[in-house]
């Protein structure tokens, strides 16, 4: 192997004499940078280059097969021996595998073989690993992705371009709108910001899990375009149009909004009525709109980014179940209609362990201290999280009805630290939102078990706890999206109540609930169940 001198590299760079090379030969040559870069001669002489690290996984490309002809004078291909992957050896693409080869111009001068080692111009490098990243989606090549983020950064450029540009890519493919990986990318955003300069790998990983949970929700699907045109921003028109989930005219308000210049700022509390005008999408809807918020300041969208992020929000509201209408939520909206604005709030007790209409009835008329009232049903659902019986989740003959997991309970409290978070800037949707706290205590105080020891649970040092867990959440090794997303977003969710809100009567019981969840078994398929079910199901449709 012949050393190159990488700081005296020019275009062209002697890295061999002619003679070390003979027909049918192959050498690696090394710069003093470390990279290997590959030699052939072909038998009818004509020379190639390429690194000699194999861009999948580093396999020594020099060791591989070479199969020469197949067309013009000089055509090969070269095949990597450890996963089969293969490429042209002319232009470097990949005939068979991911990610593309780079290859050297190669040409002999005065006894020398020189290569050109020059880098491409950072801007075409960019471009060249972004594109190659959005290859990578369809089949969900996580390593490729990755490899692709890294090597967008070599360049020179900002790993946040990744995920604008997963947004971009993705928006018209998330057939319902936005999915779990708005908010996951907000969070894991969250916790980039908070690492070290010396973390990079941990920057890499906030990026590489937002950009993979767009691409897996958006796998292999059709595009979904978005319905054009533009109208003047009116915020009310704006909600009546989601109200009548008119997409067209929804996203028409929205992009007069853009086009006038307003930013998220303007157009939060309109998106925040609208997501609370019902118990809409079990909770998500007020959830990914709190999210935007993070997921703007953190990603700095540029125009068309931020028009998708706002497109795929605004069809996910359009296109969100409205559980406030089916009969298990009927209480809502005379409870709603009934808001007092006076009275003590009730107690704890009576929030964690009664059904939804009395849940209802007892928030309506003990609203005089609404934040009061928030602390309060706070509490009662980190208790119903602390309790939750876990044998609802093994089961293997119970009702639709009662299909319940630990994500489903965890939803209480991230609602409810959304409900805070916009009502901040939103205040006229707090009785909404509260009242949709009770929907979910009505509905989990039948998934509790109050005789669980809640001690082992017990965290005495919260602030470190949290800190901890989001930490290991680096490295959390789920293969769902889904699930990594839940573990991020009900810790980040809770950090944050506790950090803003460190006197709350409830930040201890919260902290030992995310202790018990973070520690349970999470079981996310169930043959046995699905089976029982679908055969009672076609059985009563005679």
């Amino acid at each position: 192997m012949q050393a190159i001198d990488h700081d005296r590299l020019t275009r062209w760079t002697p890295v061999l004499s002619v003679s070390d090379l003979p027909a049918g030969a192959r050498r690696v040559v090394k710069t003093d940078c470390g990279k290997q870069i590959a030699l052939f001669r072909l038998t009818d002489g004509a020379l190639r280059a390429c690194n000699n690290r194999c861009p999948h996984e580093g396999y020594p490309l020099v060791e591989g097969d070479l199969a020469e002809g197949g067309g013009a004078v000089g055509a090969c291909r070269l095949t990597c021996n450890w996963h089969n992957w293969k490429f042209d050896l002319e232009t470097g693409a990949t005939l068979i595998g991911g990610d593309a080869l780079r290859v050297y111009p190669a040409r002999e001068r005065e006894g020398e073989i020189e290569l050109d080692l020059a880098d491409p111009p950072p801007a075409a490098a960019q471009a060249k690993a972004l594109d190659a990243m959005v290859a990578g989606f369809d089949r969900h090549e996580y390593d490729r992705i990755a490899r692709e983020i890294a090597r967008l950064q070599r360049a020179g450029g900002d790993p946040l371009e990744a995920l604008r540009r997963a947004v971009r890519e993705t928006a018209d493919r998330l057939e319902f709108g936005a999915t779990h990986a708005l908010p996951a990318s907000a969070d894991w955003l969250r916790l980039a910001a908070a690492q070290a300069a010396e973390a990079p790998d941990r920057r890499l990983v906030a990026v590489l899990e937002g950009v993979g949970h767009f691409a897996w929700d958006s796998q292999r699907a059709p595009r979904y375009p978005f319905p054009e045109g533009a109208a003047a921003w009116d915020a009310g028109a704006f909600e009546a149009a989601v109200e009548a989930e008119d997409e067209a005219a929804a996203l028409a308000r929205v992009r007069g909004a853009l086009d006038a210049g307003l930013g998220w700022a303007e157009l939060e509390p309109a998106f925040a009525r609208a997501a609370l005008a019902h118990y809409a999408d079990f909770g998500h809807a007020a959830i990914y709109t709190y999210k935007t918020r993070d997921l703007i300041g953190a990603l700095n969208p540029d125009g068309e980014t931020l028009a998708a992020i706002l497109a795929m929000l605004t069809r996910s509201l359009v296109f969100a179940t409205r559980e406030d209408l089916i009969p298990e939520f009927k209480a809502y909206a005379p409870a709603l209609a009934a808001w007092s604005g006076a009275g003590a709030a009730p107690s704890v007790e009576a929030l964690s362990r009664s059904a939804v209409r009395p849940v209802m009835e007892a928030m309506a008329a003990g609203s005089g201290d609404p934040w009061a009232l928030y602390d309060r049903a706070a509490e009662a659902a980190a208790r119903q999280m602390l309790h939750f019986d876990l044998r609802l989740q093994d089961a293997t003959d119970n009702p639709v009805s009662r299909n319940v997991g630990w994500l489903d309970v965890t939803h209480a409290l991230t609602f409810a630290n959304a409900v805070r978070k916009l009502a901040e800037r939103t205040p006229e949707i707090l009785p909404a939102g509260l009242l949709q706290i009770g929907c979910f205590l009505g509905r989990n105080s039948g998934f509790v078990d109050w005789s669980l020891d809640a001690e082992p649970w017990r965290v005495d040092d919260p602030a470190a706890f949290y800190r901890t867990t989001l930490d290991g959440l680096f490295d959390h090794g789920e293969a769902e999206y889904i699930v990594s997303a839940h573990l991020l977003k009900t810790t980040v969710a809770l950090q944050e109540e506790f950090d803003e809100r460190r006197d709350a009567p409830w930040a201890a019981t919260a902290a030992a609930a995310l202790n018990r969840f973070l520690s349970s078994p999470l079981k996310r398929k169930h043959a046995l169940r699905v089976a029982r079910q679908s055969q009672a199901f076609v059985a009563l449709e005679g």
